[in-house]
């Protein structure tokens, strides 16, 4: 026992510095892959033999495996180390990276995205309570500011890497690029990364895991498939439905009679700590992930861009986000964590309420551009002070349940936004398609179709179908307002958490003093 009165972050600044680069690097490659892959999924129908709901499930697999990979963690690395199980994701992410390059057919691309998304949850968690533990308390904002550079501007910067290399090389370049840095890392940690002093036989409860693993599973493929299968009017969305309430309820209870339980949740009667997830699910995962994946949407399809064109349209934000993540991290530890919570999110707001819904197909490029760099600043600063807020608020031997939370509320949230935000789109884009054609004089209507038959030499039959892509068009455009708007409001929910940090909760037994 007498080597564990030293501290994990009585290093020496060099050793800080190399253990703080192995390990963002890490999440950096496994966070970037999550965007990576959104960018060539609809250019892999061909290839693969499949449609876009088949490709499809390369993203749903990876977020389901990730998801319930996460509910493990905690205890594989009170028993076996939070060194042995990063290197042990790297190891997972790197050989299933490779095997996703040479895949040839549907069913296996999407069993090796399950085996890739198992390891980006080892890596997250595990990267996370890491680079934490290397900086001494009063450094520990400065140290998740530049963790976030990996978890806010990777996202950011997946459209415009997996542009280059499709549109330069092809789709396998983009799994084939983490081989080498995976190999890179896992030799650097093995030489490099300490090891831990101690460890604990946890004990692990599977049927609680076996529960919340089956209501995840069942929640995320609903909402991945809601929008194809038509939400309720589909009796398989109705079922996963059901089994998502039954197995929470399942959980709950079996929870309430375990003798070890999978999640303490007693973590959650500091106001500080609940909050602070609160804020992470409805800001980050409900209304963050929605422009995550609407803005690259709106450069390809709105702007008509092409791919590499639309990446670096969003590289734009993406800078200030790298920008400001080590800002936040610092100011966190000068004027505290709950102060810049607030200043990210009052910079969040205010860009996706006025300056975001601006966006539109008449909206010049550069404006464009500009009008996403607010954006970019209130991300920037966000991520920081929430994680911080949430880590010191939590028991110390309780760090990694902490971490598995968060990333686990990323993943139920950012499902969430991304499913809100494509079932908005179609929604508000066939709205305003029957508004458009309600407004519209059928006179005045055939009468310019007969001006365009004549003018470009066509039949009616083509002069009909050039108006009806226009109207499909316009209606999309016109539905990203409101999409945008709609993306807004759950920021604009989010906010009152941050609200509920500084009201003070009087205590029931009250002192006179």
């Amino acid at each position: 026992m007498a080597n564990d009165s030293k501290k994990p972050w009585e290093i020496t600044s060099k050793e800080r510095a190399i253990f703080s680069i192995i390990v963002m690097t890490g999440a950096f490659m496994a966070i970037l892959d999550t965007t990576v892959v959104d960018v060539i999924v609809p250019k892999l129908t061909g290839p693969l033999a499949t449609d876009m709901y088949g490709v499809q499930w390369i993203i749903t697999s990876y977020m389901v495996a990730a998801a319930i990979a996460l509910l493990i963690t905690e205890w594989l690395i009170k028993r076996y180390g939070a060194k042995a199980v990063f290197l042990g994701g790297v190891g997972l992410f790197t050989a299933a990276s490779l095997a996703c390059g040479l895949s040839s057919s549907l069913e296996e691309i999407v069993i090796f995205r399950v085996i890739q998304g198992t390891g980006e949850a080892l890596i997250m968690v595990t990267s996370h309570i890491m680079i934490f533990s290397y900086f001494p308390p009063e450094k520990q904002g400065l140290a998740m500011g530049l963790y976030g550079l990996g978890v806010s501007f990777a996202p950011a910067l997946g459209p415009t890497i997996g542009g280059y290399l499709t549109e330069y090389y092809n789709w396998r370049m983009v799994f084939f690029i983490n081989v080498p840095v995976g190999l890179l890392l896992v030799t650097a940690g093995l030489v490099y990364l300490p090891k831990e002093r101690f460890f604990e036989n946890l004990k692990f409860n599977f049927v609680s895991f076996f529960l919340l693993a089956l209501a995840t599973v069942s929640l995320l493929v609903m909402l991945s498939k809601g929008q194809q299968y038509g939400w309720f009017n589909s009796r398989l969305i109705g079922a996963l439905l059901l089994i998502t309430l039954v197995a929470f309820a399942l959980y709950l209870l079996s929870e309430l009679h375990a003798r070890y339980r999978l999640i303490d949740f007693s973590l959650f009667k500091n106001p500080l700590f609940a909050n602070g997830i609160m804020i992470y699910f409805f800001i980050l995962g409900f209304s963050m992930y929605q422009y995550f994946y609407l803005l690259p949407v709106y450069y390809e399809h709105i702007k008509m861009l092409p791919t590499l064109d639309a990446g670096i349209a969003v590289f734009a934000f993406a800078v200030f986000i790298g920008l400001f993540s080590p800002l936040a991290g610092m100011l966190s530890d000068k004027i505290g964590a709950k102060k810049t919570v607030a200043l990210a999110t009052l910079i969040y707001v205010f860009a996706s309420l006025v300056l975001l819904p601006q966006l539109e197909y008449y909206t010049p490029l550069t404006r464009a551009m500009l009008l996403t760099i607010p954006f970019g600043i209130g991300m920037g600063l966000f991520f920081a002070p929430v994680t911080v807020m949430v880590l010191q608020n939590a028991p110390g031997h309780k760090g990694e349940l902490a971490i598995v939370l968060m990333d686990y509320f990323r993943f139920v949230g950012g499902s969430f936004g991304t499913a809100l935000a494509t079932n908005n789109m179609e929604y508000f884009k066939n709205l305003h398609f029957l508004r458009m054609e309600e407004l519209q004089n059928p006179l005045v209507i055939h009468h310019y179709l007969e001006n365009l038959r004549d003018f470009a030499g066509i039949s009616m039959e083509k002069a009909m179908a050039i108006f009806g892509s226009y109207e499909t068009f316009m209606s999309a455009n016109y539905g990203f307002y409101n999409t945008f708007m709609h993306a807004a409001y759950w920021g604009l929910f989010g906010s009152l958490f941050v609200v509920l940090l500084f009201v003070k909760i009087p205590s029931t037994r009250r002192s006179h003093d």
